[in-house]
């Protein structure tokens, strides 16, 4: 260490050698200069006064390119914040930098005006941004040291709207740009345009910029209505916003705005006789804060505004002063439609939740839950840290009864997203993110990520008909015990006992059976389910390639999910979401178009369309009935319900030629539910939702009610000819059979042939469990590795809780690693007349299930 230490010492010392031999030319210099400022001569001092406002000078010249510049000056004098436009042309929403409303100085009190020039700078219209007076009096003052300011209006308009070019540092270099810049604002501007952008963009707390939310904030009134009392209130408050306010600090409020009265008697702008009798009022403030209206679609102007703030950014435009107009996919009519239908599901919802949580009730009976919920607050953390034992700190908090309601008031509110997307072009139609944006800004339609229940079960049916199965295949329905990598046993099952007969994979999906979807899953390999997934749109989210995934145990968003949808009722091809078709500014200008994205093949039109028709079952025959019986839809729909263990969310996704929508139930705390096995399920609980809204859609006309899903067509103008060639070369190379004896030909009476009868084939039209038949092919995105299991896998235990799907007493589902394929029955197919591969249906079933999966 020692050593170390006196190296480093010895590399000092060189370079402190090295630089002294470096300015040893220097030294003459700085001896006559050193002689000069200890023996100063009468030219050295003048020379010496002249060279201070010249360097000033020289500094200030340096300082104009950082200060704003003039067109950014003249961008603030015009400005216009990004409106939001639906595709009918409705306002969504518009993007100001804060909560203000601006108003014409014509609109503005002329009590505003007087108390302002008074107080803040009376010498207003007679400077030119600079009150050099002003300035040299406040210099004098500070450096005797009495602080005080010697900004114009102008310059305070300056700092206040651009803060991060000027600063806010009380230094000589922001003095100079504020300076700079109110030259600059004097020269463009006119005086009352600077009262009015001054008036217009001051901060007045509690996220109230400008006059008139002030006015409203404080008095309930608008600033035209403001009297000479409440004027001066406010223009006091501009010295010291926190520090007068007149809501917290009332007393000083009142000492700060009867000197603005004195201000305005002494520059005469009010009667001196009025005076006393207006400083003996009281300051009488109506307080309310103000709230910036969230708008028909928050949750989607949230998301907007990010990615707009990126397209600007790129662009060179200000989203808050160049006047952008921004035109959505959004339909105002179906926006309306989903805010209306999901407000009402969630209202009946919360009164079920509220009954089953009340504080006698099961909030009462789940103590252990409710202490975990307390120990997660931020007051018994707090209480903890300071120094309070755990257990008192949790016997205070549960005696609180204000602070207990609130908890189980803000746990047990229950949730809910719906999502509609054109399935043609991926355009999103409707976004309704949560029961109440101002209450609930946390969006349940990207954010959120939640099991998907058996609405995952169509990525693994798709799979398995990409692989060659069909919607008559057959799995027999039975106890289904797969190993786990660390030797537990996953036993998944349905709210109805097994039937030990062979079920149609069709109808499984139908009437979501979880046996029969495990099987089915371990005979496709949970790598395949996972990249069909993946190709169909669930993209973000983490999907760990498990038996379990088969029941939707990987949480992922609503908007992958009826993006993956979209997919199916597309014909197999994805299509990224979309949310603007077109900006111009506000001469109506296109300042850019955008296109709907390019398709990706995820499924082959025929595997796609074997998937959707098997999926025609669901709302026709299995769990999502309600939409034909209680709400009346007879149009070519599609879908699938979802509910997961505990009834924790409640999922419903409908598909139709023009849209696909979606929504899904829940808490924020997957810990809480409805506690309730019917209205937890997803086919009671957020299909109602999407319901609703078809069946207005319908109604209404947004959607077409008559649009079928097609059928692909497999003919093309070579397939004759290539059946032919085929025949030809066929019997070009059999082998001829050997003839056989003739037998002695019998005379019989010809018979009248009977007609033949017509084949039997479905139509696109019909809602029926099958249709056209897939054709094996492969897609390239499943072409990965088979799901195995480790040949170490041992016999275990059920594992008990673990979450994935569950549909009633007894139910459960499991993660783990795999488990031996089970393998899939498929019947014999035979050709029709007609060359339509047909399958001869199973063995004789009993009857579907009463209360059937979800």
């Amino acid at each position: 260490m020692s050593s170390l230490f006196s190296s480093l010492l010895h590399a000092v010392a060189q370079a402190g050698r090295r630089g002294l031999r470096l300015l040893q030319p220097l030294a003459p210099y700085a001896a006559r200069a050193w002689h000069h400022l200890r023996h100063p001569t009468r030219r050295g001092v003048l020379i010496g006064i002249a060279a201070l406002p010249c360097l000033l000078v020289a500094y200030t010249l340096i300082l104009i390119p950082f200060t704003p510049s003039i067109r950014d000056i003249r961008r603030a004098k015009v400005d216009q914040p990004a409106q939001v436009l639906s595709a009918d042309g409705k306002l969504l929403a518009e993007f100001r930098p804060s909560n203000r409303e601006w108003v014409a100085l014509k609109d503005i009190s002329p009590n505003v005006v007087k108390a302002l020039v008074s107080t803040e700078d009376h010498r207003f219209y007679e400077h030119h941004g600079i009150d050099l007076k002003r300035t040299a009096g406040a210099a004098l003052r500070t450096f005797s040291g009495d602080r005080q300011g010697g900004s114009t209006i102008t310059q305070q308009l300056a700092r206040n709207l651009y803060p991060d070019d000027i600063g806010r540092a009380p230094t000589l270099t922001r003095k100079l740009k504020e300076a700079i810049t109110a030259l600059k604002i004097e020269a463009l501007y006119t005086k009352p345009e600077i009262l009015e952008t001054y008036l217009n963009t001051v901060p007045f707390l509690y996220n109230a910029y400008g006059i008139e939310m002030a006015a409203r904030t404080y008095f309930d009134k608008s600033a035209d209505q403001l009297d000479v009392v409440e004027a001066a209130t406010l223009v006091g408050m501009l010295k010291g916003n926190s520090y007068y306010n007149p809501v917290i600090n009332p007393e000083r409020a009142l000492q700060r705005r009867n000197t603005v009265l004195a201000q305005m008697v002494k520059f005469g702008d009010l009667d001196e006789s009025k005076l006393a009798a207006l400083q003996k009022r009281p300051l009488r403030v109506d307080f309310e804060r103000q709230t910036e209206e969230p708008g028909p679609a928050p949750h989607f102007a949230l998301q907007l505004r990010k990615w707009l703030i990126g397209w600007a950014d790129r662009n060179d435009y200000n989203i808050y002063s160049d006047g952008l107009v921004v035109h959505t996919t959004i339909d105002a009519r179906l926006q309306s439609m989903a805010t209306q239908a999901l407000t009402r599901q969630a209202n009946q919802l919360q009164g079920i939740a509220d009954a089953n949580w009340s504080a006698r009730g099961g909030w009462r009976d789940s103590t252990a839950l409710v202490q975990s919920f307390v120990r997660e607050t931020a007051e018994y953390r707090n209480a903890v840290a300071g120094g309070e034992a755990p257990e008192a700190a949790m016997k205070r908090l549960f005696a609180d009864k204000t602070f207990m309601q609130n908890l189980r008031t803000t746990k047990t509110r229950v949730q809910a997203g719906f999502l509609a997307i054109d399935p043609r072009t991926g355009e999103i139609r409707a976004w309704v993110g949560s029961r109440d944006f101002t209450t609930d800004p946390f969006d349940h339609v990207q954010q959120a990520r939640r099991q998907p229940g058996s609405t995952f079960k169509p990525f693994v049916y798709g799979a398995a008909f990409v692989k060659g199965r069909k919607p008559d295949d057959t799995i027999v329905d039975q106890v289904v015990e797969i190993p786990l990598a660390g030797g537990e046993i996953w036993r998944p099952s349905d709210d109805t006992t097994p039937t030990n007969k062979p079920m149609k994979l069709a109808d499984a999906l139908a009437q979501s059976r979880n046996t029969v979807t495990a099987q089915l899953m371990q005979d496709v390999g949970p790598s395949r389910v996972v990249g069909l997934a993946r190709a169909m749109g669930v993209r973000e989210s983490k999907l760990d390639p498990v038996p379990s995934l088969a029941l939707g145990t990987s949480p992922v968003s609503l908007k992958e999910m009826v993006a993956a949808y979209g997919t199916i009722a597309d014909g197999g091809e994805y299509r990224e979401p979309t949310m603007v078709t077109e900006i111009t500014n506000s001469e109506g200008e296109v300042l850019a178009t955008f296109s709907p994205a390019r398709p990706e093949r995820a499924l082959s039109e025929n595997d796609d369309y074997t998937l959707l028709d098997t999926m025609r079952g669901v709302i026709n025959r299995g769990t999502g009935n309600a939409i034909r019986t209680r709400f009346g839809i007879r149009a070519d729909v599609a879908g699938k319900t979802g509910t997961t263990q505990d009834n924790a969310d409640g999922w419903f996704i409908l598909m139709q030629p023009q849209l696909v929508a979606g929504a899904w139930v829940g808490f924020n705390d997957s810990r809480i539910t409805l506690r309730s096995d019917y209205w937890g399920q997803g086919a009671h609980s957020a299909l109602p939702i999407v319901g609703d809204v078809f069946s207005r859609a319908l109604r209404a006309k947004v959607i077409d009610g008559s649009a079928k899903f097609e059928a692909p067509d497999n003919h093309h103008w070579y397939s004759d000819w290539w059946t032919r060639a085929s025949d030809w070369v066929t019997g070009l190379f059999a082998k001829q059979p050997e003839p056989k004896p003739k037998a002695p030909v019998k005379r019989q009476p010809t018979p009248v042939p009977a007609p033949a009868p017509a084949p039997s084939v479905s139509t696109p039209d019909a809602a029926s469990d099958s249709g056209p038949l897939p054709v094996p092919v492969a897609s390239a995105v499943l072409a990965q590795p088979q799901y195995t299991q480790p040949a170490s896998a041992s016999q275990g235990t059920t594992i008990p809780g673990v979450p994935g799907e569950w549909n009633g007493p007894g139910g459960s589902s499991g993660t783990g690693s795999g488990g031996a394929a089970t393998p899939v029955t498929p019947s014999a197919p035979s050709t029709s007349p007609g060359g339509i591969i047909l399958s001869p249906a199973p063995a004789p079933q009993s009857p579907a299930p009463s209360a059937p999966a979800q």
